[in-house]
């Protein structure tokens, strides 16, 4: 019988809760899960999500991003641990940092973002806010491969939920990420299994 493809090697980049990391390592727990979660690093000391994972017997890494001498410095420390890891994809889930241009040039292709919007729409903060604001009748959240513009790279997979008229911004939000926490597994198991294909800043599923 053959032997099973290895499995990727994630890491996955916090700053709080990391909810949306909770369901991922949910999901690498099935047996025919085709990534592994080896790493979950965190620019917060005291973050919960770093608890979280290392109660799940995953490695975790600290590294404060004040006093590095600027955005660029402190990047590439992190991509250093990073790449001692023998990461193959790095996941973002509420990490809190705008990336250098270099950073994300190192993880081209290999590096996923979720967004709790329907991009382009509520691209940077406060957007459960600023949907019910506007007054859309759907809201929603985007998993999409990261790139140097913020909230701006190729778009893998969406989910919508109806905005409704009694609405709160907490009520919005606990529905999304919901669907969140569905999708970008589902997103990631696709990048770790090679069934999505980028082309011309577009993403395209294999068949099969």
């Amino acid at each position: 019988m053959a032997n099973s493809p290895a499995k990727k090697k994630v890491g996955v980049l916090i700053s709080g809760r990391g909810s949306n990391m909770e369901a991922l390592i949910e999901a690498s727990n099935r047996p025919d899960c085709p990534y592994e979660i080896t790493l979950v690093f965190s620019n917060i000391e005291d973050a919960q999500g770093l608890k979280t994972a290392e109660e799940a017997g995953i490695k975790t890494a600290f590294l404060d991003h004040r006093g590095h001498g600027g955005r660029a410095a402190y990047d590439q420390k992190v991509l250093a641990i990073l790449q001692e890891a023998k990461l193959d994809i790095v996941v973002l889930a509420g990490y809190m940092r705008i990336v250098t241009p270099e950073f994300v040039s190192a993880w081209k292709g290999r590096m996923l973002n979720i967004h709790p919007a329907l991009l382009p729409s509520f691209t940077g903060l406060d957007t459960h806010k600023r949907a019910l604001e506007s007054g859309v009748r759907w809201h929603g959240c985007t998993v999409h491969f990261v790139t140097s513009e913020l909230d701006a790279g190729p778009i893998i997979t969406q989910a919508a939920v109806p905005v409704y008229e009694n609405d709160t911004e907490d009520s919005l939000a606990k529905r999304v990420l919901k669907e969140e926490h569905r999708i970008y597994a589902e997103a990631l198991e696709d990048l770790a299994a090679d069934r999505l294909i980028l082309k011309d800043n577009r993403v395209f599923h294999k068949k099969g």
